[in-house]
């Protein structure tokens, strides 16, 4: 039994000898039931010989090796190769290959490769690109929402592998007007958008590029330009010049002038852009304490609006902005406005005033008292001295007391305890030696003491 397998073939025909060929072709493309496609049996093509130039889309898996094409007559066609044959283009990327070859030979093809299975053939006619024009009055920072589509003939084009490989650019470049702001500003890549279904993008694969992108460059005059280009084909959409204005918003701060007092921040609204009584204002303010709050302005008919913002003292504020209303075309818009700041500076204190008159010089220092300067060293000299002297004799007497466990002795004679210590050593030393002479002691009267004992 034959396995199935299918290939997409994207196929460009440049040329056709007749237009009976062209009509007979693609008589046999719908044989599926579907416009310009066709599945393939064995991954086998057939290339007619009216054929002057084709193109070849083939889907494989992502990071596989790029296929391997084989002609008529067995001989290959490889992706490093092709680049030195003049017929053949080769586009080797992460998840197809895309190849035209010139004067191909006549014949059933034959390709080798990771092919997905839900692979197709696809003609392509005439490639179109379409979106819808930008609206005419745009200010900075709007977000805007474009759609886009690629036909094929006037149809969407079915493939769905094929819408993967492609992406819808939108580019801002500037007319360089000199009345403008954006003299010189070049291009400004804006956005991509793929048919995937996700971001601002309604349905996956349906054939329609669908996407949102802010106006976060510079006002001025600006020129849109849309536009697909891949190895394939390239389309280019340049719309009229349109002008970008600067936000349609006036900021004016009133600062508290008491503590207890608010700090009021005045909205202006250009009613010239915009309709005042459709304007919604809503966002958060960050204060110098790093406490947040949300607020909302509702709309109203007149075009001022005032925000309160409490008083935190000194620091910066932070106000974050957006709005949602409608311009005057009857055109609804979104926007965020660049963040608004200001600043309370911190108070100084304020430092009593001298009098000049009692400031004294240093030269008249030195003239009032000369030696001043030299008597105030000489005591510092001396403290610093008595000091050492006297931290010295304490850790000495520290050491010597509890490390040495010696104790201190003062012997200090004085000149009347000396001469009466000397007078009891007399006395002492003549009564000793009548104690030793007749062996007895006198008393404090006079008399005598034998203290001598009888033979008895």
């Amino acid at each position: 039994m034959k396995t199935m397998c299918f290939v997409t073939v994207l196929i460009a025909v440049s040329c056709f000898t007749n237009n009976a060929y062209s009509a007979k072709q693609v008589e046999v493309l719908k044989r599926d039931g579907q416009q310009n496609e066709i599945p393939l049996l064995e991954n086998r093509f057939r290339i007619d010989s009216q054929i002057d130039e084709i193109t070849l889309l083939f889907f494989r898996k992502a990071g596989t090796p790029a296929v391997i094409l084989v002609r008529p007559d067995g001989s290959k066609y490889f992706a490093p190769d092709s680049v030195k044959d003049p017929n053949i283009e080769w586009f080797d990327e992460l998840n197809y290959d895309l190849v035209t070859i010139k004067k191909p030979t006549p014949g059933p093809w034959q390709v080798i490769g990771s092919i997905l299975p839900d692979s197709r053939i696809v003609v392509l006619g005439e490639v179109s690109l379409q979106a819808e024009s930008l609206p005419s009055v745009l200010f900075r920072g709007e977000s805007v929402k474009v759609t886009g589509r690629v036909l094929n003939d006037g149809e969407p084009i079915n493939a769905n592998l094929f819408k993967d490989v492609v992406s819808l650019h939108v580019d801002f470049v500037s007319t360089n007007n000199e009345s403008f702001a954006n003299f010189g500003a070049g291009i400004q890549e804006v956005a991509e958008f793929k048919d995937d279904g996700r971001g601002f993008d309604e349905r996956p694969k349906d054939g329609v590029f669908t996407g949102e992108f802010k106006l976060d460059f510079p006002a001025g005059e600006w020129t849109p330009e849309l536009y697909i280009a891949t190895p394939l084909l390239q389309r280019r959409i340049i719309q009229k010049a349109l002008i970008i204005h600067e936000p349609p918003f006036e900021f004016d701060i009133a600062l508290a002038k008491e503590d207890f007092d608010d700090h009021i921040l005045a909205i202006t609204i250009d009613a010239n852009i915009v309709k005042p009584e459709t304007v919604i204002i809503q966002g958060k303010i960050y204060y110098p304490n790093n406490e947040e709050q949300m607020f909302t302005i509702d709309a109203m008919a007149n075009v001022s609006r005032q925000l309160t913002i409490k008083n935190y003292d000194w620091g910066r504020y932070s106000v974050e902005l957006s709005v949602f209303g409608t311009n005057i075309n009857d055109r609804e818009f979104m926007a965020t406005l660049p963040t608004y700041k200001f600043e309370i500076e911190r108070p100084i204190e304020a430092v009593p005033e001298i009098d000049p008159a009692t400031i004294i010089t240093p030269d008249e220092m030195i003239k009032s008292d000369p030696d001043e300067g030299k008597m105030t060293t000489s005591t510092i000299i001396s403290l610093i001295v008595g000091c050492n002297i006297f931290i010295l004799l304490v850790g000495w007497l520290l050491i010597r007391i509890f490390v040495q466990k010696k104790s201190i002795k003062f012997n200090v004679r004085l000149p009347f305890l000396k001469k009466k210590k000397a007078s009891e050593d007399d006395v002492t030393d003549s009564e000793k030696n009548q104690v030793g002479k007749n062996g007895s002691k006198s008393d404090k009267s006079g008399e005598i003491l034998n203290l001598s004992m009888t033979d008895d």
